[in-house]
């Protein structure tokens, strides 16, 4: 898909998460002031390096709105192979994936505290992405929200140019009006192609080896998950 004179505009006003005011608790705040600074990103570095960010060579993962960091602290330990990187603009959710860090001594998770669009645009280079994963982002359900849907065309046009050849942009929620909105915006970007098939939504993946708390809200309400994987091509 083309970019549009429009996008820049566009991307200036979406915004992936709202940011919430929320205290941390006591340990929260002391894994802040403790592991933040080593594995915190800062926004205004520019481009990212990963193999200075990591200290090694490392096919990486982008997750944006890790939540409290269950599932991404999960995945990192069953995937040591692998490097991710996590976007989040709840400070509480940042300190539990801290804590959880250090109790599992996870070396291979690195923290952006900040707006995944200005992330993707400012530091993460074209092409250097093995996938990206967006799991549960708000719903919007009010149809004169969906205009804040963080999943349309631009976004979706400037995530495909983060992904390596193959790379995966992966999507999950339990709101099925949103899910049929995906796979339309997905499907008619020219860069990706549907893994399970035009139309198809996909089986659980085994990158999503936890159930997060929105995941089992929707499951307690009788929400069925939809997932989506679409690879770069």
């Amino acid at each position: 898909m083309k970019a549009t004179s429009l996008e820049p505009q566009f991307l200036r006003r979406i915004r992936s998460f709202a940011r919430r005011d929320s205290r941390m608790t006591e340990a929260q705040t002391q894994a802040w002031e403790k592991w933040g600074p080593a594995l915190r990103l800062p926004l205004e570095a520019g481009l990212l390096d990963f193999s200075s960010a990591f200290g090694r060579c490392a096919p990486c993962f982008l997750e944006i709105g890790f939540g409290s960091g269950q599932s991404l602290a999960a995945l990192a330990q069953q995937r040591p192979d692998l490097d991710f990187i996590g976007i989040e603009t709840f400070k509480p959710g940042i300190g539990a994936l801290l804590l959880q860090i250090e109790a599992l001594q996870l070396q291979n998770i690195r923290i952006y505290y900040a707006d995944a669009v200005e992330v993707l645009e400012r530091c993460i280079p074209d092409q250097s992405l093995q996938g990206i994963q967006i799991f549960f982002p708000d719903p919007w359900p009010k149809r004169r929200h969906h205009k804040r849907r963080l999943i349309q065309a631009p976004f979706v046009s400037l995530a495909s140019r983060k992904l390596k050849q193959a790379g995966l942009l992966h999507l999950a929620t339990d709101w099925q009006d949103y899910a049929n909105g995906m796979i339309k915006v997905l499907s008619a970007e020219s860069a990706l192609q549907n893994v399970a098939g035009a139309g198809q939504f996909a089986e659980r993946s085994s990158l999503r080896p936890r159930i997060t708390k929105f995941e089992g809200r929707g499951e307690k309400e009788g929400r069925p998950i939809w997932e989506l994987q679409f690879a770069k091509i």
